[in-house]
């Protein structure tokens, strides 16, 4: 079984930047793909970022493209979102989730999630 573990959230200034960090074990990092998800208070859940560990195929929502970027290192079985130029919009909790096969936005397709952080953008 696949275990995530989520950090790197915390209490920033509007223009500022966070690195988010999905450390994954349990299982062969590369057959996964791992999205990012957020879900601020009164919202659903939307699909931030993912990514396949395979062959690197990534998505970003519109709304942070330009502002984040994902990567993984394979060595760390880690994958981080790299988050500039934050915005008071984008306050949410941020999990980590992870699918066998392929990128997907959508949080359906997800069969495992670590714990949230918390990311508060202050304007």
């Amino acid at each position: 079984e696949v275990q995530l573990q989520a950090s790197g959230g915390g209490l920033v200034q509007a223009g500022g930047s966070l690195r988010l960090s999905c450390a994954v074990s349990g299982s062969s990092f590369d057959d996964y793909a791992i999205g990012w998800f957020r879900q601020a208070p009164g919202k659903e859940r939307e699909g931030v970022s993912g990514i396949s560990i395979s062959d690197g195929n990534t998505y970003y929502i519109d709304s942070v493209k330009g502002r984040f970027t994902i990567s993984s290192d394979n060595n760390k079985n880690t994958v981080y979102l790299q988050m500039n130029s934050l915005k008071p919009e984008d306050t949410a909790v941020y999990y980590c989730a992870a699918r066998g096969g392929l990128v997907k936005s959508t949080s359906y397709f997800y069969d495992y999630w670590g714990q949230g952080t918390q990311v508060t953008v202050s304007s």
